[in-house]
């Protein structure tokens, strides 16, 4: 197979944006194509002589954009291989900017043994810069209407979105920009820019850019670029700003002299602040705790930036990439088609990732990589789980309570009466029975598949909620603990428990 393309920008308007060379080159060609015949040039070309075969066809007989440029891209190939002469294809604006087709028959040439010549032409951005007036100098992004993820938005730089055709494109452009910007903030939309007598800018609020019905081939949506602090503390980067500025000499005399040691509580209590909100479903708090604990990440990672050891950006490309090498079953060719098995293939590649490092070459107990500072609890509760891995555990829930109930006896025999006064060591010997009676009923709970800490903390609010009804029936009978008794106590802890 052989052959060869010629591909040509149309310009983005009439003739007048249309280049001297492009313009011999359809004019000798003897085969013409076009993306489309909704273009100003069009008309004039023919006038001039210039015979075109469109694909507008095409955009009606597929569902998605994407499927007709791969159709378009397949007919280009095949007249291509069939031509004694070389084929023009000519598109819309510069052929390198926004032209998928384009970038299909570069990327197809070679493997089709077609030659594919690219001649460029006035790209719709050079009118753009022209008509909405500013400097590309400054910062600006082409995005595409149709692949817009708020993320890619970064509102310090000039934005221009493309590929705007219709109403539905909009709508979706106009959710993407609603994470970033208010709802009432002015855009640009801009039709035809540079074409006498189709040219049309307008500013409208953002809620308002999917109402708009003059959408085509040549409509743009235009975001200057701002500096409004609301706008910037929406982004992540700022953040960090913020961060580096309150550890600079200029910041923050406190947040200067912190180091890991001095903040390390910090971090387990704003943690420990996040469960709050969990456990009070209260979304809006946990909003802002969620936000103190990435403070501490931050601040954190700001300190070994200082000393050139990581970046917080190292946090973000380790977490990444670990979060796609664990999940090989989501982002590779395992399946999982359940919790079980997708926790496996985590475990899986746990270990995968210690025989690179060479740890499973080293002597490492069973029941090591447990983090120290979790509460005793939810410690036991891991303690059993990994020994349980490895078949160290009770074969029925009937063993493991009765040995609560053994463990129950043996600190019964430990508690100090009015004839027999404890010493130190009996104390000692009492706090060990007690422990072991914890661990033994967190292996209840372990065996009951019930997490031990969030039913001692469901326990905790449980007591709080019917102490404080007691409480409130000592202040409606105008009364203190001290004017009352535990019967007393005892009778309204009974009526808590029905409320």
């Amino acid at each position: 197979m052989s052959g060869t393309i010629t591909i040509v920008g149309l310009g983005s308007g009439d003739e007048n944006q249309l280049t001297l060379g492009v313009l011999r080159t359809l004019k000798a060609a003897k085969k013409v194509y076009v993306r489309t015949e909704r273009h100003p040039v069009i008309s004039y070309l023919r006038d001039e002589g210039v015979q075109c075969e469109s694909f507008d066809d095409l955009y009606e007989s597929h569902e998605s954009f994407d499927r007709t440029y791969e159709a378009i891209v397949e007919v280009l190939f095949h007249e291509a291989a069939n031509s004694p002469s070389p084929i023009v294809y000519g598109v819309p604006g510069h052929p390198m900017v926004a032209e998928s087709t384009v970038s299909q028959l570069i990327a197809g040439s070679r493997e089709k043994g077609i030659t594919v010549d690219v001649i460029g032409g006035e790209s719709f951005l050079d009118q753009t810069f022209i008509r909405l007036g500013f400097d590309p100098i400054e910062g600006f992004a082409l995005l595409d209407a149709t692949e817009l993820k708020s993320e890619w938005i970064r509102p310090q730089i000039h934005t221009i979105i493309a590929q705007v055709f219709d109403p539905f494109t909009a709508s979706d452009v106009k959710l993407a920009l609603m994470d970033i910007y208010p709802d009432d903030y002015p855009i640009v939309v801009a039709h035809a820019l540079g074409v006498p007598g189709e040219e049309y800018i307008e500013t409208v609020p953002l809620y308002e850019i999917d109402r708009i019905e003059r959408y085509g081939n040549l409509s743009i949506i235009y975001i200057p670029r701002a500096d409004e602090p609301s706008l910037r503390n929406r982004t992540f980067e700022r953040l960090h700003e913020i961060v580096k500025i309150l550890r600079s000499p200029e910041g923050c005399p406190w947040d200067r002299e912190q180091t890991h040691s001095s903040i390390r509580k910090n971090l387990i209590e704003e943690m420990y602040e996040v469960l709050e909100t969990i456990d009070d479903d209260n979304p809006v708090a946990m909003c802002e705790e969620l936000g103190d604990v990435l403070l501490q990440v931050m601040l954190h990672a700001q300190m070994e930036e200082e000393e050139g050891a990581f970046t917080v950006w190292d946090i973000i490309a380790g977490l990444n990439e670990k979060l796609i090498r664990r999940h090989p079953h989501v982002f590779g060719d395992r399946s999982a088609n359940n919790a079980d098995e997708a926790l496996e293939a985590w475990q899986d590649m746990k270990k995968v990732e210690k025989q690179a490092k060479g740890e499973l070459s080293l002597r490492v107990s069973q029941l090591s990589g447990i983090p120290r500072e979790i509460p005793a609890i939810l410690y036991a509760y891991k303690l059993q789980k990994k020994a349980a891995e490895v078949g160290f555990d009770w074969d029925r829930i009937e063993d493991v309570l009765e040995k609560v109930e053994e463990e129950i006896d043996e600190v019964r025999e430990l508690i100090p009466t009015e004839t027999k006064m404890s010493t130190e060591e009996q104390k000692f010997a009492l706090k060990l029975e007690l422990g072991d009676l914890l661990f033994a009923a967190v292996n209840v709970a372990r065996f009951c598949h019930v997490d031990p800490e969030e039913a001692l903390q469901l326990t905790n609010r449980k007591f709080i909620q019917r102490f404080e009804y007691i409480e409130e029936q000592l202040m409606r009978a105008g009364k203190g603990f001290e004017d009352t008794n535990v019967m007393e106590m005892e009778q309204w802890w009974q009526e808590a428990k029905l409320q």
